[in-house]
């Protein structure tokens, strides 16, 4: 059987496999969002963040036995954890200035954290298998479906919505969006906005954490693999539109879906499809898909 004249379980291969590669641009450029539409500051520390999870999890495992369930819950944290020290140290003084100054500084960490694990592990890459209950594959009749493939594009859907949920439509996500627009008027109702935008770069270095952790048994945990990432990410936010929640994670997933087509019809392209589309969505809509027109 053919699809457009290509072996069906080579169609819906890269299909699977664009979709995967979807869902990690979707949660990266998840917390890229939230970070950006709530604190107005272009993070790009996020792509060491993401080595980062994958390095807490291999770390875990590797020092202290812990498997890959303990990681999943363990390593967001952590790197939850080192994204409100970076808050409070540094990203605190920098709110009221440009948002190339944020850039600048995101920008120095993440070398500075790339530097570090280059110097401690190399760049050869580490191996973190499967677990054990999501191995193997399952046999859908028309491909082979493997499991853990599955798995990781199911929890990325579950936090993706989860994310847009709670910051779109509780009372919390009012609070917040209130309060990077509005924080004196939001403290006189007793919300304390300092620690409300701590634990919100928190939060979306903790997503970035969380894709690393997915990340770990699908490539080599690597230090170079968060820069190998960060900047089609940013093409991702780009696209879907700057602040946008709803549009990094629709944008994610249709890109991914397109790049793993690409590879079927045109691999030569598949590498630069993401940045054509970006030009051609900035000169149609310079805001994106999703975002605000000013």
């Amino acid at each position: 059987m053919e699809i457009f004249g290509i072996p069906h379980q080579a169609f819906l291969g890269q299909l699977l496999l664009g979709l995967v590669n979807g869902a990690f641009y979707a949660m990266l450029s998840l917390g890229l969002a939230v970070i950006f539409g709530l604190l107005g500051i272009v993070n790009f520390a996020h792509g060491a963040l993401y080595m980062l999870g994958a390095f807490a999890a291999w770390i875990l495992l590797d020092q202290f036995g812990l498997n890959y369930w303990y990681a999943l819950v363990l390593a967001p944290l952590i790197v939850g954890a080192i994204g409100v020290v970076i808050e409070r140290l540094f990203l605190k003084h920098l709110y009221k200035l440009d948002p190339l100054y944020g850039l600048l500084l995101t920008f120095g960490l993440a070398l500075i954290l790339e530097g570090v694990f280059r110097e401690l592990y190399g760049v050869s890459g580490q191996n973190y298998n499967v677990p054990e209950q999501l191995s193997g594959a399952t046999d859908l009749g028309f491909m082979v479906l493997p499991n853990y493939r599955a798995w990781v594009v199911l929890v990325s859907l579950v936090v993706c919505l989860g994310t847009w949920y709670l910051i779109e439509r509780t009372r919390l996500g009012a609070y917040l969006r209130a309060g990077t627009e509005n924080a004196p008027l939001v403290q006189t109702f007793g919300v304390n906005v300092p620690l409300m935008v701590m634990l919100t770069y928190g939060a979306g270095a903790g997503l970035a954490g969380l894709a690393g952790v997915l990340a770990a048994p699908i490539i080599q945990v690597s230090p170079l693999m968060g820069s190998n990432l960060i900047i089609v990410v940013f093409a991702v936010v780009v696209i879907g539109g700057m602040g946008s929640i709803l549009g990094s994670v629709v944008t994610g997933l249709g890109l991914g879906l397109i790049e793993g087509m690409t590879r079927v019809f045109y691999p030569e392209a598949s590498s630069i499809v993401v940045f054509v589309i970006m030009v051609l969505v900035l000169m149609v809509r310079p805001s994106g898909l999703f975002g605000k027109e000013n």
